[in-house]
């Protein structure tokens, strides 16, 4: 179904490029801080003061949103890297996310309007939704918990029955749109309330990708497993897979008009009678040219990068270093190895080497 998006001009906008919220994915117990020293804005300390145990659930959607845009894009000339303030250690440690300033987790994408913040803004909403959902299937949050109205249906024909614990999306879709939509200050001038509209647009179609995803998973009953009857529940799918269809629609993304009239329009004329999607994602900028340092924009470049001279994707040498060339050098590895036990009572190793070739972009 195509969106017409509609904004009336003399409503106050919302959700204009304030991302401060995912800095809570630094604190490892946000909850003892309290909210106002948190990085969240106006509303969502409000919410936070009425909700203080939903805050280890948002880290929990921050730094979900966070790794996935990192494992997404981790060969790509663009890598989803945090601001230069900010330091990262999720191979390592997962929930890692430390630096200093806390409150400056992504640097220039989050306000630049390209196709890296609409994923940004898509894959961390989307997020907090599983985030939530999934706490409220396990039952950390009182207002929620299974999808209810699941628990009566059936299909006596089909032989099957809904039971188990089906997960109710449909509070994580609202606590998600309430805490990153909220009202904020009036903004003024085209350009901006354009940028506003796409965010709001995209924050949407990252939590529609998750409704998109839910899936059905039955469990089998009868005499030596004959599945005469099944119980079937609805799960969403795990949030790699979420994230593997935002990239995909990252790389189809749509390039609309910054100058917002009565709807969001197609930035190329020819092309405005083609409808745009709720589940599309949008942006106005053009990416800058990732290939070079741009100290300004907060761009490292991928000079030093680490590239796959065999590969012919985007981690390939050709693509990564831009056609720079590469350079080569050797890496020796020391490692125990053909270890045995012996009676009694130790374990006896031999010392092995290793050398490897790394190629790094020039």
């Amino acid at each position: 179904m195509a969106t017409e998006a509609v904004v009336a001009a003399e409503c106050p906008l919302q959700g204009w490029g304030d991302k401060k919220w995912l800095g809570i994915a630094s604190f490892g117990v946000p909850e003892k801080l309290g909210c106002i020293n948190l990085p969240l804005n106006g509303h969502q300390k409000d919410l936070c003061k009425k909700k203080p145990y939903l805050l280890p659930i948002i880290r929990e959607g921050a730094r979900l949103g966070i790794q996935e845009c990192q494992s997404q894009f981790k060969h790509e000339r663009w890598n989803c890297l945090l601001s230069p303030e900010t330091t990262v250690s999720l191979s390592t440690n997962p929930s890692a996310i430390t630096g200093a300033p806390p409150f400056s987790v992504f640097g220039y994408e989050l306000s630049s309007g390209t196709k890296e913040t609409a994923f940004i803004y898509a894959v961390t909403a989307a997020g907090l939704v599983h985030s939530v959902t999934h706490s409220c299937s396990a039952g950390n949050i009182t207002e929620c918990s299974c999808d209810t109205k699941l628990q009566s249906g059936s299909s006596a024909s089909e032989g099957w029955y809904w039971g188990s614990c089906s997960d109710d999306i449909q509070y994580g879709m609202w606590l998600s749109r309430k805490f990153l939509d909220g009202p904020t200050e009036n903004i003024t001038g085209r350009h901006r309330r354009g940028l506003i509209a796409m965010n709001l647009h995209n924050n949407e179609a990252g939590r529609l990708a998750v409704a998109k995803l839910m899936s059905v998973d039955c469990r089998c009953h009868g005499v030596s497993g004959s599945c005469a009857l099944k119980t079937c529940w609805k799960t969403m799918s795990s949030f790699t897979k979420v994230g593997s269809f935002l990239k995909e629609k990252y790389e189809n993304s749509i390039q609309i008009s910054d100058k917002l009239k009565k709807k969001i329009r197609r930035k190329e004329k020819s092309q405005r009678k083609i409808p745009i999607h709720k589940e599309d994602l949008l942006y106005v900028n053009r990416s800058p040219n990732y290939c070079v340092e741009d100290s300004k924009l907060g761009v490292p470049g991928t000079q030093g990068r680490i590239c796959n001279r065999t590969s012919e994707g985007p981690d390939g040498c050709n693509l990564l270093c831009c056609g720079r060339g590469y350079n080569t050098h050797v890496v020796r590895h020391v490692e125990r190895c053909e270890c045995k036990f012996v009676w009694c009572c130790y374990v006896r190793c031999r010392r092995c080497e290793t050398m490897t070739d790394v190629h790094t972009c020039k």
